[in-house]
């Protein structure tokens, strides 16, 4: 396995949707390559950092608000 297929297969896994195969084949890998070994850590991470994470969006409406005022105010050449 190269390193550009090993990183995608990281990244499928993180979402589930490597199958066993594509997974035996990675850890086979990340035995030997220390880089995809660290991707792997360092996504591992960010995947766990992003779940705990209290990430408050806007709703549709909200962010049509927004993006109509900003429109305006460019239009009128307003400063933020």
């Amino acid at each position: 396995m190269k390193c550009d297929e090993a990183v995608h297969v990281c990244d499928k896994s993180q979402y589930k949707e490597a199958s066993f195969f594509e997974k035996l084949k990675f850890k086979m890998h990340i035995l030997i390559c220390s880089f995809c070994r660290g991707h792997a850590k360092r996504n591992s991470k960010l995947t766990e950092t992003m779940k705990t994470a209290n990430i408050k969006t806007l709703c549709p409406e909200e962010k049509q608000q927004l993006k109509t005022r900003i429109q305006e105010e460019m239009k009128n050449g307003q400063q933020f």
